[in-house]
């Protein structure tokens, strides 16, 4: 209900219950009366003893009114009416604390909105907790290979105790042929028991039937909900309806709902595939599952363990050496953004404290001027607890208003979020919702602790005759140390602030300098849709990605073009163990170095000059490929010996791979722009995958032949899309993007925080120079000069600065040594303690404080005595 109607609504029940009370009154009276009356006296006479007898009518009608009414609700509406009263006659006083209260609030929810979405709340899918994600590895060799093979699921499915169901999934990118031009859609091959693992249900039509999950069976499609809406219009006869894929058009049997969040977002269309394709060696599924009620993580490890030792048993060859990794899906998740989140919350957790310690200052200085008013109503009879109890109610209307105001402010935060860090895991899902609400409404109150207690304390000690001299002419100045302690706090914060934020930015300043060991400039990449089904004709995907590269290399413009698995300066996590067929130089120290794989053109399109050896060629033996090596690795490995001319084998047994050393390259940071190069395997092949990155280098923008290179393609490739163009750049700054998040919001909060804290130096000098005027003219009356009395006052308030600066490079020293781990990984080629980021911070810190103290210094000075002097 709006307040004005609840205002309207209580003070029409009161006149009721008043009119009703009087004529109760009167109707007692006048019985009493005609009791006198009777008994012999005169009207006049029996009316008057009537009512002495009676008592007063408004004493009478305060008791009844208590009969009525409930005391501590009556008192909350009365200190309710105070506060709105208090708010009305001091509006710009209201509106900064408010609006501070509201920045604080406000930016807390936002990163508590993220930190709930992301980290605390569950996955979006029932019982999501029950969740876990499978993988096998081979402890015996360094191996990235963590898919798992089909007829592998189906074993860990049929023996398993501790699930209720597993399946898994690979996606690959295809194209949409039913309009004028193909569109690029992401599917997903998923094996049985599906839906049942993941707990979701079409919306419209049904799961995929055991016919179609059978060898030969009909061909049928789950499609998401964005693709039913965007592509099909929101059919309603959608289940009459075919996907078409070139010459493969299955049928849609069901539309997934908006709420399912598949991991791989972008996935429109879902295809079962049968439970025994491939062989054993054949590792294609990401493998998910779903634990029975009150199964723990440790009991399934347990179980899977047991099956797997039993498989090793039955299929020695490929099973043997595997184990297997069970961990909570979520936990995989958003385990690479914990670190970050939290960090933000600290951060923004002191911007509310500064926030608070800001409008405490406001308010002991607010209060100050109100203790004559308060020193009154204790001399009339108001007791402490209600005078506390009406300035807590100013205070949680302040901080419920900047509440309210900081919802809106979280809302547009959330859209910063998804802005500046849209690869952010989960970040789709922050929005506000009943917990960032009710977290806002405890900031409220935890604010108006916080804000309102101690000036509230302060204002009500029942001195009453100081409080009365306060405003009397014998009292010269008035010390505030309380104040001026606040203000140090609120400094020493800001600086632990600032300094993180310096350590960001120039650990950022640091990666701009880095150079990658190839140039990202003027080079496009993109993708072109394929499917897995292609690699059962080797040659002919060869054959088709070479007709490719070499039809790009004809548009204008073009300098160079080649294809590579992963892009450069992009985190890979390629290791592969290698061992030297030659023999090994250390054979007690294993070989284990990062796999590109590349096309011949790769070295000439991003630049890395050749130091050694021939450039890479493709082999006419696809068992024994042309390596080029980079220096680290010819360093690392093979420094006793000439690298050129050594053979390089794969050591897991399910992939075959070998080749010659033909060359040797410059290092590059192709695992990450952050990271130092390492020992580095490129492997020359031009079909590494169906649909490997397209590299293109222009003479012009990147931008300028995309609609070319579209034409193109299209030309040669009818059939086939063309998706996911961007500049490389663009791509490798993407890959900062947590990094920026995190430098810019810290830097954000940190700027802040220092002009709150400047503000309170500033108000508080002000204030100090406004009760002291009487002293300082005083002063300059009997001689002092006005620079002295500058200097005094731009002392003060430097000298609380310092302190503040002191105490805020000791807390700041004292965070960096105790969260050295986590801010080492923060932060690049720049210590945690860094001198010079902190002694830069103290010094802008203190800058802007002298500035913020000139004000009212030079205000004081220009005190003219006689006129303050006349007025008090």
């Amino acid at each position: 209900m709006p307040l004005p109607d609840f205002l309207s609504r209580k003070r029409k029940q009161k006149r009721a219950l008043t009119s009703q009370l009087d004529s109760e009154l009167r109707f007692h009276i006048d019985e009493l009366t005609q009791a006198n009356i009777s008994a012999g006296m005169s009207t006049d006479e029996a009316r008057r003893q009537a009512t002495l007898e009676f008592g007063g009518r408004a004493q009478i009608r305060e008791e009844l009114y208590d009969v009525h009414r409930l005391p501590f609700l009556e008192t909350a509406f009365s200190n309710l009416k105070s506060a709105l009263r208090f708010i009305r006659k001091s509006p710009a006083f209201s509106a900064a604390v408010i609006l501070t209260l509201a920045l604080g609030i406000g930016a807390n929810s936002a990163v508590f909105s993220a930190i709930d979405a992301i980290l605390l709340r569950p996955l979006p899918y029932p019982d999501g907790d029950q969740i876990v994600k499978l993988e096998q590895s081979n402890p015996k060799i360094k191996s990235p290979q963590t898919f798992v093979a089909p007829l592998r699921v189906e074993d860990w499915n049929r023996l398993n105790s501790t699930f209720q169901a597993l399946t898994g999934y690979y996606t690959e990118d295809a194209s949409e042929t039913s309009g004028a031009l193909p569109e690029k859609i992401t599917e997903a091959l998923v094996a049985p028991r599906f839906l049942q693992v993941w707990g979701i249900y079409p919306a419209i039509g049904r799961d995929f039937s055991p016919a179609e999950s059978q060898p030969g069976g009909p061909p049928a499609v789950l499609i998401s909900d964005r693709l039913w809406r965007d592509h099909f219009h929101s059919d309603p006869h959608i289940l009459e309806k075919h996907v078409r894929m070139g010459t493969f058009s299955p049928a849609i049997v069901g539309v997934m709902p908006a709420s399912f969040l598949f991991p791989v977002r972008e996935v429109d269309v879902w295809y079962v595939i049968p439970a025994n394709a491939g062989n054993r060696s054949s590792t294609w599924y990401t493998v998910i599952g779903r634990l029975k009620p009150g199964v723990t993580i440790n009991q399934a490890r347990a179980n899977l363990a047991s099956i797997q030792s039993q498989l090793g048993k039955q299929y020695p060859l490929t099973d043997a050496d595997l184990a297997i990794g069970i961990d909570p899906l979520k936990e995989l998740t958003i385990a690479g953004v914990r670190n970050s989140l939290w960090i933000l919350f600290g951060s923004v957790s002191l911007l509310l404290i500064i926030a608070c310690t800001n409008i405490v200052a406001l308010l002991l200085a607010r209060d100050s001027q109100r203790r004559h008013e308060i020193a009154v109503r204790f001399s009339l009879g108001a007791s402490r607890s209600t005078l506390i109890g009406q300035l807590l109610t100013e205070s949680f209307v302040l901080a419920l208003a900047g509440a309210a105001l900081g919802l809106a402010v979280a809302a547009a935060a959330s859209r910063v979020f998804r802005a500046l860090a849209a690869d952010l895991p989960r970040v789709e899902e922050i929005h506000l919702n009943t917990s960032i609400v009710l977290y806002s409404l405890l900031c409220s109150v935890i604010a108006t602790l916080l804000c309102g207690l101690l000036p509230a304390i302060r204002s009500t000690r029942t001195n009453l005759s100081g409080s009365l001299a306060q405003s009397s002419r014998t009292q010269v100045s008035g010390r505030r140390p309380l104040q001026w302690l606040l203000v140090g706090v609120q400094v020493a914060l800001a600086v632990t602030l600032l300094a993180g934020a310096g350590l960001l930015l120039r650990s950022f300043q640091a990666l701009g300098r880095i150079s990658p060991g190839f140039d990202a400039s003027r080079v496009l990449s993109f993708h072109v849709s394929a499917s897995w089904a292609e690699t059962a004709d080797m040659k002919g995907l060869t054959q088709r990605i070479d007709r490719t590269i070499d039809a790009l290399a004809t548009i204008p413009g073009v300098e160079s073009s080649a294809i590579a698995a992963s892009l450069p300066g992009i985190p890979d996590h390629s290791q592969t163990e290698l061992k030297v067929l030659e023999g090994e130089v250390d054979p007690q120290h294993k070989i284990v170095a990062e796999s590109r794989f590349v096309s011949p053109g790769y070295f000439a399109t991003m630049r890395i000059p050749l130091l050694a050896g021939d450039l890479c060629r493709e082999s006419a033996d696809p068992g024994n490929l042309n390596i080029l090596v980079n220096r680290n690795f010819a360093d690392t490995f093979l420094s006793q010996s000439t690298s050129i001319g050594h053979h390089l084998q794969v050591s897991e047994k399910a992939f075959p791979l070998m080749g010659e050393i033909r060359g040797i390259v410059a290092d590059a940071r192709e695992n990450g722009i952050n990271r130092e190069p390492g020992p580095i395997v490129y492997w020359c092949t031009s079909s590494p995958v169906p649909d490997p990155f397209y590299l293109v280098r222009s003479s012009i923008a990147p931008t300028a032949v995309v609609g070319t290179i579209r034409e193109k393609l299209h030309e040669i490739e009818p059939s086939r899309s063309v998706f996911a163009i961007a500049p490389l750049q663009d791509q490798l700054d993407d890959t900062f993007a947590e990094d920026r998040l995190r430098t810019v919001l810290l830097t954000f909060f940190a700027l802040t925080a220092i002009s709150l804290a400047c503000v309170g130096l500033y108000g508080t000098l002000n204030y100090s120079v406004t009760l002291r005027r009487r002293e300082v003219a005083l002063r300059l009356a009997l001689g002092a000069s006005q620079k002295q009395v500058l200097k005094q006052f731009l002392l003060q308030g430097f000298g609380v600065a310092s302190a503040g600066c002191a105490a805020g490079a000791i807390l700041t020293v004292a965070f960096a040594i105790v969260f050295r781990h986590i801010l080492s990984n923060l932060l690049y080629s720049i210590s945690p303690t860094d001198v010079t980021t902190l002694s830069t911070v103290i010094a802008i810190v203190l800058t802007v404080a002298a500035a913020s103290s000139l004000i009212p210094a030079h205000r004081a000075s220009r005190t003219q005595p006689m006129r303050i002097l006349r007025e008090e």
